[in-house]
């Protein structure tokens, strides 16, 4: 290998630690968070995204106007339409997000995504990078929350993922040296790790919650996952007076205790660096339904971001199977979304009757394929459910409460 060739790597990696030290620089100086009780309007920016997402992001789209129509009736809400976050546009323009499309997403307070197709090598498209890595980092969309619950088992889970760091962040800035070697990079920094763990154990002290579990491999990944697992320790110590406890798990068996029927119920709050947290979390949903059935927020002090777990899922759309969609992870996120501009009472409301329709009556199947209900069939099917008057009872009597 050549004197050149390591030069040339080593100035490519000086270049990526000036990048995450100014970065450090703008987290230590960052502004306090929105208040959306104070905004009129709240303004919601929907993007509908690449394969199933332009069908299920509708079907969500019309249910979040259905539970927000008093509000946009009267000025305190309202909606606009960000074209061009497909992947025809973003390879057009060779950006994860074209700049005139982040300006508009920039406009509004939250946003409501769907599904975009990500770039791989050898694909038709240009190997560009994930729209939501890259929205994450534009708009600093440190904390990614994903909750997954499954009353009759017990479980109730939420996931804090860390989402600007960790595998992720420079995931398209790696370095091949010479032929034969490639190398990518890992970043945790102590205030963004700090962050993501206090809002974790925040969660936990407001819910009535004792447990918050951090979830690394500090034993084998001892400089990066080390300092995430020194992190939570120390703000641990200060929820210690709330009666919340603090562990640590691996990530290799905690994957296997998320499906220990003598375990699972004993987590509660679960917080992890990026990598894992994307794995996991879809474990988690799996044992929920599937994919299809969770929703995750993206969120920062400025702005926040709510989206389905899964992919665009193109086979679908070649298939013809689009219209068979299960919305349910759309619809999930356009609850936390309702939740996290102040209206909880309706983001119950949605979140009861997800769980009578999906996980208890279902009276309609989605299967993904034509021997089960389309996307628009089960949205109907839920909103006849959020109008009725014995929702809460129902789901009191599905959840044996």
């Amino acid at each position: 290998m050549s004197d050149a060739a390591i030069k040339k790597a080593t100035d490519h990696f000086a270049g990526l630690i000036q990048e995450q030290l100014d970065r450090i620089k703008t987290m230590k100086e960052q502004d306090d968070w929105t208040d959306y009780a104070s905004l009129k309007p709240v303004t919601i920016g929907i993007c509908w995204g690449d394969g199933i997402g332009k069908i299920i992001s509708d079907h969500a789209q019309r249910v979040l106007e259905h539970m927000l129509k008093e509000e946009v009736a009267a000025g305190r809400v309202e909606f606009r339409a960000i074209e061009g976050l497909t992947i025809e546009n973003r390879a057009k323009h060779n950006k994860a997000i074209p700049d005139d499309v982040l300006e508009e997403i920039k406009k509004c307070h939250v946003i409501l995504k769907g599904p975009t197709t990500t770039p791989q090598d050898g694909d038709e498209w240009p190997n560009i990078e994930s729209a939501n890595v890259a929205m994450r980092r534009e708009l600093d969309l440190f904390a990614n929350v994903r909750p997954v619950k499954i009353p009759a088992e017990g479980i109730n889970w939420c996931f804090f993922r860390e989402n600007t760091e960790g595998a992720y962040v420079l995931g398209s800035r790696g370095v091949n040296v010479g032929d034969d070697l490639s190398v990518d990079f890992k970043v945790i920094t102590e205030q963004g790790a700090e962050r993501i763990i206090r809002m974790a154990f925040e969660y936990a002290r407001k819910n009535g919650l004792k447990k918050v579990t951090a979830v690394t491999k500090s034993n084998v990944i001892k400089t990066t996952d080390g300092r995430f697992s020194r992190v939570a320790k120390r703000v641990a110590e200060e929820y210690k007076q709330y009666g919340i406890e603090q562990d640590e798990w691996y990530i290799d068996i905690m994957t296997a205790k998320l499906i220990d029927p003598e375990r699972r119920s004993d987590f509660q709050v679960i917080t992890l660096p990026n990598l894992y947290g994307d794995i996991i979390t879809d474990e988690a949903a799996q044992l929920q339904g599937g994919v299809g059935t969770a929703g995750s927020a993206n969120i920062g002090k400025k702005w926040a971001m709510f989206e389905a777990i899964h992919g665009s899922a193109p086979r679908m759309v070649k298939e013809g199977r689009d219209i068979y969609a299960d919305p349910s992870s759309m619809i999930r996120a356009a609850a936390m979304l309702i939740r996290h501009i102040g209206f909880p009472e309706r983001a119950d409301q949605l979140d009861m009757a997800l769980e009578v329709c999906g996980q208890f009556e279902k009276k309609l199947s989605i299967t993904g394929r034509d021997n089960g209900a389309t996307g628009e069939e089960f949205t109907r099917y839920l909103l006849d459910w959020v109008e009725n008057s014995a929702l809460e009872n129902k789901w009191k009597e599905c959840v044996g409460v």
